[in-house]
């Protein structure tokens, strides 16, 4: 059957190919000024991350959010599940402190700083040197299995499996105590969650950074998406200067050809990108900000006797206007950055404020609800309170606890109680009220609790007494 143009059906369509094969990307090293701060950026954050939980402070591990005890532990500080409040404030600052520089200078975060990107980094360390270089890499891949070829994939998976182990192991150490856990492995001897913890970020950490790599960056991070809202024209970014590179092309040795821009055509910038783009298109949301690009095409331009900066940081109206450094310091310097900058020091100092003024007790006051009210041989009324006291401080405290609030008021029985250093104690406390001190039903009291070795630790938990209805 044909059409008006004379074509069949079959001749009239046409197949559109929607999705690409996915292709491996084989990332050549770019040494230079950001790959040398990309090195050291993985050697603080993994400095860090696999020492910190080995620090001790007054004789127990110093960074610990121990789940079983129910306490973090953070150098001098003890938090307990109440305290939901600090981690709350952590998020915040921490989400205001991503904006603030994703506004300034992109994806940076990403490029430097994120575990995704610092793993992949590591494992390609690893691959790199028990496999070689891109062209070795690629031509291992590309040949036939050989005892050699079997021997190094081997060694290398050896490598991340072992090195991904040991991360789920510290990670797990964060949350158990790492002297018990190691003590628990070297004797065979964890529990069920221990390892499944263990194996699961050590699955995932070999599985994301040692196979997906940039697939993470280009279909599973929201950051990518959400991005674009949080750039603008002066937002610092990854650029080429089209202006200076184009028309690209490669030189030749000799007789006449049309003036070419500084781009030589190389394609070194996307033989290093670590997610497989071509920067000379433009800003792409798979730009994590690394600067690869930049490192290696001013190599070639110092190679050819020409400026670096062809790829360089940039922002978009510097790229028009031809701003020097001090102008886009100044556009940097704007209206949306010094409100994200002065929230974020607000909150910060506020945080910083409450944190050491906070007082490091917490009392529980609970009526006891089996027996509401009573009365008691003499004619008074009894009310028993259950009070939990919670010394987040790391040292023992013997509190006194004394109640106010209706006529006649008293405790029965010890009103003074010892809590040791970080830890709960739970108390039982009759109180006794004259039959006419009250109406029916529930009347205001107050518990006041103050530290005797420390009059500053001092609580006052409001409760409430009942006196029984008259009949």
């Amino acid at each position: 059957m044909g059409n008006k143009d004379g074509k069949t059906s079959a001749q009239a369509y046409q197949s559109v190919l929607m999705f690409s094969k996915y292709q491996k990307i084989y990332a050549k090293r770019a040494r230079g000024f950001f790959d040398n701060w990309r090195i050291a950026l993985v050697l603080i954050t993994q400095a860090i991350f696999y020492g910190g939980l080995w620090l001790e402070w007054n004789g127990r591990q110093a960074l610990l959010l121990h789940l079983v005890e129910r306490k973090f532990y953070i150098f001098g500080l003890v938090f307990w599940p109440q305290d939901i409040i600090y981690l709350t404030v952590i998020l915040i600052v921490s989400a205001y402190t991503l904006f603030l520089v994703t506004a300034v200078a992109g994806r940076l975060f990403c490029g430097y700083a994120c575990p995704q990107s610092v793993y992949t980094q590591i494992f390609m360390w690893i691959e790199t040197w028990v496999e070689g270089d891109r062209n070795a890499r690629i031509k291992l891949d590309q040949g036939p299995l050989t005892a050699r070829k079997l021997r190094l994939k081997l060694s290398k998976h050896g490598l991340w499996i072992i090195f991904s182990l040991w991360t789920g192991f510290t990670l797990a150490g964060y949350f158990s105590p790492v002297k018990e856990l190691w003590h628990n492995l070297q004797s065979w001897n964890l529990g069920g969650w221990e390892i499944f913890w263990i194996f699961f970020y050590a699955g995932f950490t070999y599985l994301l950074a040692g196979h997906m790599r940039e697939l993470v960056c280009r279909h599973m991070c929201p950051y990518a998406r959400f991005q674009s809202a949080m750039f603008d024209p002066d937002t610092m970014i990854i650029t080429y200067d089209d202006k200076r590179g184009e028309p690209r092309g490669q030189r030749s040795q000799g007789g006449n050809q049309a003036p070419l821009g500084d781009c030589v055509d190389c394609g070194l910038c996307i033989r290093v990108c670590p997610t497989g783009i071509d920067i000379r298109n433009g800003l792409q949301y798979e730009c994590i900000g690394c600067a690869s690009c930049v490192d290696i095409c001013d190599e070639v331009m110092r190679k050819q006797g020409k400026p670096t900066g062809l790829v360089r940081y940039s922002t978009e109206n510097a790229m028009k206007a031809n701003f020097d450094r001090m102008e886009i310091f100044r556009h940097i310097i704007r209206p949306r950055i010094m409100v994200y900058t002065a929230i974020l020091v607000l909150i910060t100092l506020l945080a910083a404020w409450f944190l050491a003024h906070r007082i490091p007790l917490k009392v529980d006051v609970i009526r006891d609800r089996t027996v509401l009210a009573r009365v008691v041989d003499d004619g008074r009324i009894q009310n028993i309170f259950t009070l939990n006291f919670m010394n987040t401080e790391e040292r023992p405290h013997r509190y006194t606890v004394s109640v106010s609030g209706l006529a006649g008021l008293e405790i029965v029985g010890r009103h003074e109680f010892d809590v040791d250093a970080a830890s709960a104690h739970s108390a039982i406390i009759p109180v006794l009220a004259n039959p006419d001190a009250g109406a029916q039903g529930a009347n205001p009291i107050q518990f006041d609790i103050v530290a005797q070795e420390d009059l500053a630790i001092r609580v006052k938990e409001k409760a409430s007494f009942l006196f029984p209805l008259q009949r």
